[in-house]
């Protein structure tokens, strides 16, 4: 029996790696070797260089998957990772070159999440000064998890973990998506990156793309569609 790839979940702004444990375990119940990376969720280009180097480790074909933000991670980190055979956008921003993240959030209306950031200044490693953004803990669940059970997503606010606002404005390189074939998941019902832009993206970058009613923290509330379609790409490798 041939080995299936491994499956490199990233995951997004406001979110841990943990956001993905639903999605981990029907991966490995389908014999999916899965690795859930710590995105640091730092700078566009900083945490791209970190994926990649995860990837640089991973011996034989992977799919990468990246949710929210961490769609704009892999589209950079995939660049020239030829063990990736495959990327998956779930709930994710599928920027082109020279876009960021704060740019495409603002593209179409219908988010929300402007209006519910906490700001905390912070210096950054490289002594630069920069803001992380959290999402106020009483507006947390309404904003990024509405479908979500109340008592996890209040524990979800409370462990999110922040993004800078340097990783949202940097623009991304030439993305992967060019030349790896893609898949996307919509979130119909998200407040963070409306339907329309995400539909709007994955049509740009040609991905075989399924849409869900689902907040966006879709790969909580909707774990079996999120592997659904990881399992899809992973066929096709």
């Amino acid at each position: 029996m041939q080995n299936k790839p491994t499956v490199v979940l990233v995951h997004g702004a406001f979110a841990d790696s943990t956001s993905w444990n639903g999605v981990v375990k029907k991966l490995e119940q389908e014999g999916y070797p899965v690795v859930a990376a710590a995105n640091p969720l730092r700078g566009l280009s900083h945490d791209a260089a970190y994926v990649r180097e995860l990837l640089a480790g991973i011996e034989g074909p992977v799919v990468l998957a990246g949710h929210s933000y961490g769609g704009a991670v892999i589209t950079n980190a995939a660049r020239g990772a030829d063990n990736v055979k495959a990327l998956v956008y779930v709930a994710a921003f599928v920027p082109a070159n020279g876009e960021s993240a704060l740019e495409l959030a603002g593209k179409f209306p219908g988010s929300s999440l402007g209006e519910v950031l906490r700001p905390v200044p912070v210096t950054l490693a490289d002594g630069s000064q920069a803001v992380d953004l959290y999402i106020e803990r009483d507006k947390f669940p309404h904003q990024f998890a509405a479908d979500v059970s109340e008592d996890v997503a209040a524990l979800m606010a409370v462990s999110q973990r922040p993004v800078t606002n340097v990783a949202l404005e940097e623009p991304s390189d030439e993305p992967a998506w060019q030349t790896v074939p893609s898949w996307a998941l919509v979130a119909a019902d998200d407040l963070n990156i409306p339907a329309e832009t995400q539909h709007f993206m994955a049509e740009r970058a040609r991905a075989y793309t399924v849409e869900v009613r689902a907040s966006h923290a879709v790969s909580v509330s909707r774990p079996e569609d999120v592997a659904d379609i990881i399992d899809k790409a992973a066929q096709s490798v």
